[in-house]
């Protein structure tokens, strides 16, 4: 059976470029606008396809060093391409967040967007990575979502996904229990709240200062949101779907984000906060 496009563009995280433009964007410029100074080098956690470091360097001459960090091969070759031009001010690493590597210098700013709640349970690691990373003065920008949660732990990302798995056929009241067995963690179990994160955070870093903002997803139509999911989420919730229903599961996907966006003007909303960290 031939997979359709959208599902390949869930295993290869294909398109994100446009896909960020709904919520994620808005995250890095959010984060590049309180850099303060002259920096010389930046770390990004989680870099992607390269936005935020192709922002930097056009932002800050200054920058002579712009390392990000990535766990996707496809991410990291599509960021390679888009920062060719900058040359040696530039470094691309293959990371796993949650066991990163060393690196020879420490870094006046490191950024970290959209990205913290894939590393849940173990999000301290990274913290005690930036403590040690950061030059003195430096700061770590992080940004975190914090959607509501229901009684079973779902929320936000998994309100449409619970939709689309009753929509091919899962019964509502088995969708927590469908993710359970399949390995699948609720996004919005992932994301720790902000008492719980200050925690964490303050173990290895100090807490000088964050914004808050609510981030509001529209869209103009369901197949939007449909390559929306699979370039931000992959297969992370499609691989719950028999294989020969995939293409069926992102199609009811954007149809709920559709349907919520004509009844409620929005497809979804949540808190969103950004935090300025700094050594201790």
């Amino acid at each position: 059976m031939t997979a359709s496009a959208v599902e390949i563009q869930s295993r290869t995280l294909a398109g994100y470029a446009d896909a960020s433009r709904l919520r994620q964007v808005q995250d890095r410029d959010w984060a590049l606008d309180r850099v303060t100074g002259a920096p010389e080098s930046l770390i990004d956690l989680g870099s992607g396809i390269g936005q935020l470091l192709e922002a930097a360097l056009e932002r800050f001459p200054t920058l002579r060093r712009a390392v990000g960090l990535e766990r996707s091969e496809h991410r990291i070759a599509e960021a390679a391409a888009r920062l060719l031009p900058y040359g040696e001010r530039v470094a691309l690493h293959r990371a796993d967040l949650t066991a990163p590597e060393p690196l020879p210098f420490r870094a006046d700013v490191i950024t970290q967007t959209s990205v913290l709640h894939w590393l849940y349970p173990q999000e301290e690691r990274i913290f005690a990575w930036a403590a040690a990373h950061l030059a003195p003065g430096g700061s770590f920008l992080l940004t975190t979502y914090h959607p509501a949660r229901d009684e079973h732990g779902l929320g936000g990302e998994d309100e449409i996904v619970r939709d689309a798995l009753v929509a091919v056929g899962t019964p509502y009241e088995e969708v927590p229990g469908v993710l359970a067995r399949g390995g699948v963690l609720p996004i919005a179990t992932r994301t720790r709240t902000v008492e719980d994160l200050t925690e964490v955070i303050g173990r290895h870093l100090r807490v000088a200062g964050h914004l808050e903002r609510d981030a509001v997803v529209t869209v103009d139509g369901a197949e939007q949101y449909e390559h929306f999911h699979a370039a931000t989420f992959g297969d992370y919730y499609s691989s719950l779907v028999p294989e020969d229903r995939r293409a069926d599961f992102f199609r009811a996907v954007g149809e709920s984000a559709w349907r919520r966006q004509r009844e409620r003007g929005h497809v979804s909303h949540m808190p969103v906060r950004l935090w300025t960290l700094s050594p201790r």
